[in-house]
């Protein structure tokens, strides 16, 4: 049993022995049909014929015999002879001396020895197959184990990857399929756990949007509460503005909430796809602000693909964070663009970021020290900037801007014109 269960769960030791028992098997069939072929072409022998004389060269005798016929092992050939008298004559031909033997050429030596009894058929043979079947095994065998240690090998990396290391990768040696085969594997266990690093990812933002949706829904509710209980039956006009503005920035608030979880979500269905005037859509927010608008030399108009809402809210957004951080005055927006990408550049006046902050800016609710007590935000419009490039193939970075300030400069894919 424990030898069968051997063989049962190790290839190589079935690929072995399948390749010493055909080899074995090829060899009796060959020998076999050797022997019948040799048989089947060798002719009869044909009989000989003896004529027995005298001294005078007269006829005495004749014997029709067959070449090979032997009275007995060592004892040659034998002749019935028929004298011209009716008289029966055994005549024998011993065999030949051994050369090597003794008494010069003359004869009377004893016959040679007879070859060893396992060295006839069918023990030569035997022997002969055993010898082959010792050699294949022998030569076939570190091929084989050599084969089958890279299928162990592929055979440990996938149980491992099953256990739950997604980082388990096996090594590609040669080209052939077992090869193939290991770097296809690596190939999916890369996808997989590229996917689940996506999903763990997303699961942690969408929990820390959460967690932070949560904190900022509850101050404008806080004010609009208060506000209800202190405006009576004819409010003053400060009350009803000062709730009209806690309404808008809530309203704002859940809407860069949705926006930014769908974005988070890969969310395919984010609106018509089609080809934005990038120029035109900065001409039309800069003016909406007060912003001064530039041109790069010789552009004339600068062409994007995408989601109108979501690129013109990425302007409106970068234009609110501008004003928010340096006021009205001072900020520029440039556009224009550098071989195949389309630039949108928007510079302000303000504090600046420093060199340190300019990557958590971008993190969702993330908010420079000092800013949470100002006017409006909530720390998600530069997080929607980030996932709205990203979304649309581009880029999003924060610079000093020469003289003072902060320039935010967006790199999306351009059409061309």
């Amino acid at each position: 049993m424990g030898l069968f269960s051997a063989f049962s769960r190790r290839l190589y030791l079935r690929i072995w022995l399948a390749v010493v028992a055909g080899v074995a098997v090829l060899t009796l069939i060959v020998g076999w049909a050797w022997r019948v072929a040799a048989e089947y072409n060798t002719p009869p022998p044909t009989p000989r014929e003896i004529l027995v004389r005298n001294a005078a060269g007269d006829l005495i005798g004749t014997a029709s015999a067959v070449p090979g016929h032997r009275l007995g092992l060592g004892m040659g050939l034998v002749f019935n002879v028929t004298l011209a008298d009716g008289q029966q004559l055994l005549l024998q031909m011993p065999p030949r001396q051994n050369r090597m033997g003794g008494g010069g050429g003359g004869g009377g030596g004893p016959p040679p020895s007879p070859a060893p009894y396992w060295t006839r058929p069918p023990y030569g043979f035997l022997w002969l197959l055993a010898v082959v079947s010792v050699a294949v095994a022998l030569g076939v065998y570190p091929i084989v184990r050599r084969l089958t240690k890279r299928l162990e090998t592929l055979q440990r990396g996938v149980q491992l990857w099953g256990d739950g290391d997604l980082s388990a990768r096996v090594p590609v040696n040669g080209e052939d399929e077992v090869a193939d085969l290991s770097a296809r594997f690596n190939a999916a266990a890369e996808r997989v756990e590229t996917l689940m690093a996506t999903q763990q990812r997303l699961l942690a933002s969408q929990k820390s949007l959460l967690a932070n949706a949560s904190h900022e829904l509850r101050s404008p509710l806080t004010r609009i509460r208060m506000g209800m209980e202190l405006m009576g039956v004819q409010p003053a006009p400060a009350f009803r503005e000062e709730i009209s503005r806690n309404i808008a920035e809530l309203d704002q608030l859940i809407d860069e909430i949705l926006l930014a979880s769908r974005l988070d979500a890969r969310e395919a269905d984010m609106g018509t796809v089609e080809t934005i005037d990038l120029l035109g859509l900065a001409v039309e927010e800069s003016a909406r602000v007060g912003a001064e608008l530039e041109l790069a030399d010789g552009v004339d108009g600068v062409l994007v693909s995408g989601v109108t809402k979501l690129i013109r809210r990425l302007v409106r957004n970068l234009l609110e964070n501008a004003r928010r951080y340096g006021g009205a005055a001072g900020i520029t927006v440039i556009v224009g663009h550098e071989g195949s990408q389309a630039l949108l550049q928007v510079c302000d006046r303000g504090p600046g970021v420093p060199p340190e902050l300019r990557e958590r800016i971008f993190e969702p609710f993330y908010r420079l020290p000092g800013a949470s007590e100002r006017e409006g935000g909530v720390g998600l419009g530069l997080a929607l900037v980030k996932s709205i490039a990203e979304r649309h193939g581009g880029t999003v970075r924060c610079e000093a801007r020469e003289g003072g300030g902060a320039s935010f400069t967006v790199r999306l894919p351009r059409l061309a014109a």
